[in-house]
């Protein structure tokens, strides 16, 4: 066979011209609609309107106009059937060999801020996904395009041989029912959201690939990165990356992990990440001695680990990172003088992620299980003093209900059951992912040493007895924040009462398994 007829239709223009034209040169006819019918004729490509074909004309503001028989057999029809080609012969009709489609833009319609419902649903393509999906259906015989990227892969098939190979139709054919099962997935994502069915009984989601990776957690597993297709800025999958080797899989589980602590503080801060761990988190006046904080939380697991700040990164601190080997800096931006620094280190991977200072929004975080998925909102449940409730006779004072607050922002992302020491604007003991929480507090606790007396502990959870509070005074603590909601809460409270600690309940507990 060869390709003799081809049906062109795109919104996306790029590079539409120069394809047609050389299938014109090769004597292949061109049919088209609209918009891609009048810029092929205006550039000198000879060309047809979809009506010469369908006999009938474009109707309804061109809501329909190749939602005809004679579009749809061409496209459809088995061509070594007998019965198909008396029938084609019968009524007059032509083959298509070839399909160039792409859609009416609803991503980037519904990306805009001030998108009408209206504006929304008239850029849900009709017409062009049946023709997609009629051609790929049928891709023994018809050639589908939906990818301006395939635009010279097929062109160069066509020139050698007259037309594509089978493999080569199967491979354009699976690409045109991942782009159409992509598309529908976000129009029914947006009408979800539009009539408050965040958890619909039938869910599915669209992602594109970013990158394909080395391997993922170890190198024996297959990985790649993808992002949602209307990610926001300010996040890892929009990131540019200025500096350094291709990311690995941990890496970005890692750099999300700390972008997502840093975003938590408005005031200058920086955390220090390993293994999906914060294991250092400092705020001060700036950056620089945000991140001095950080790094004396502990200077030896942030070896090797990932910094992220949530100001832009100067010279004097690029200096100190310099000193010290580390997987990735990740910031809203860096001076130039800092970029000469650190890009003096071939393998450190410099992350630009822009604004972060908006407020952190609820979004679906998806986790598999063999066989299926849950699905939650993210915990971006922010706490303010007046949700806490002091429930011990001692008071906390000014200072300790600062590094409680800071304290409580950091627990909520370290790996359940967590315990989190702060003093001074800095964590100096973190207890991550124990089996039970005396696990972790004991692990917090020794990490901060001398540190601990005088300091304030963090629980993500709430104490199932007091034991957690006698070990807390032991150390020295002197003020305790924690969700409450335990039946022995009253235990907890007497042993802190009994040894002069301050506890406030959030009633918000911020499990992380």
């Amino acid at each position: 066979m060869a390709i003799r007829r081809a049906l062109i239709s795109v919104s996306d223009k790029t590079g539409i011209v120069e394809f047609a034209g050389e299938l014109a040169k090769l004597g292949v006819q061109i049919i088209s609609t609209g918009g891609t019918q009048s810029l092929l004729k205006e550039k000198g490509v000879p060309v047809i309107g979809i009506s010469e074909v369908t006999g009938f004309p474009e109707i309804l503001d061109g809501r329909v106009k190749t939602l005809h028989p004679a579009v749809h057999s061409g496209l459809l029809a088995i061509r070594d059937s007998e019965e198909h080609q008396a029938a084609m012969k019968e009524l007059g009709l032509d083959y298509i060999d070839l399909v160039v489609v792409n859609l009416y833009p609803f991503a980037e319609t519904i990306a805009k801020p001030d998108v009408t419902y209206e504006d929304a649903i008239e850029n849900i393509d009709i017409g062009g996904p049946t023709m997609l999906r009629s051609a790929a259906k049928n891709h023994a015989f018809v050639t589908v395009v939906v990818d301006a990227g395939d635009y010279s892969a097929v062109l160069e098939e066509v020139k050698a041989a007259g037309d594509t190979t089978l493999d080569t139709r199967k491979r354009l054919a699976g690409k045109v029912f991942r782009h159409t099962a992509a598309y529908d997935a976000l129009i029914s994502d947006y009408l979800a959201k539009q009539t408050g069915e965040p958890l619909p009984e039938k869910l599915t989601v669209t992602y594109e690939k970013v990158q394909d990776l080395r391997y993922g957690e170890n190198p024996h597993q297959k990985a790649a990165f993808y992002r949602k297709p209307l990610a926001p800025s300010g996040n890892i999958t929009t990131a540019e990356q200025l500096h350094g080797k291709e990311l690995s899989y941990n890496n970005i589980n890692d750099a999300n992990t700390a972008l997502q602590i840093v975003k938590e503080f408005s005031e200058p801060a920086v955390v220090a990440v390993k293994h999906m761990n914060p294991c250092g988190v400092g705020i001060g006046t700036d950056i620089h001695e945000a991140y001095q904080k950080a790094y004396a939380a502990d200077p030896v697991s942030i070896f090797g680990g990932i910094v992220a700040a949530n100001r832009t990164i100067g010279k004097e601190t690029a200096l100190l990172l310099h000193e010290i080997f580390l997987e990735i800096v990740i910031a809203p931006d860096f001076s130039q003088e800092a970029l000469d620094i650190l890009k003096q280190k071939k393998n450190i991977r410099l992350l630009q992620v822009g604004d972060i200072s908006g407020a952190k929004k609820a979004e679906a975080i998806i986790t598999t299980v063999e066989g299926g998925m849950l699905v939650q909102d993210s915990d971006a449940y922010q706490l303010t003093e007046a949700d806490l409730r002091i429930v011990t006779e001692r008071q906390p004072t000014e200072a300790e209900l600062k590094q409680l607050l800071f304290a409580w922002k950091v627990v909520k992302h370290v790996k359940s059951n967590a315990i989190v020491l702060a003093a001074d604007d800095m964590t100096i003991g973190v207890g991550a992912g124990q089996m039970n929480r005396v696990g972790a507090a004991k692990i917090a606790i020794e990490q901060a040493g001398d540190k601990a007396q005088g300091s304030v502990l963090a629980s993500d959870a709430f104490f199932p007895m007091g034991d957690t509070l006698e070990l807390a005074a032991k150390a020295g603590i002197t003020a305790v924040i924690q969700p409450g909601g335990s039946i022995k809460d009253e235990e907890s409270i007497r042993v802190a009462n009994e040894h002069g600690i301050a506890m406030v309940m959030t009633g918000v507990r911020h499990f992380k398994h």
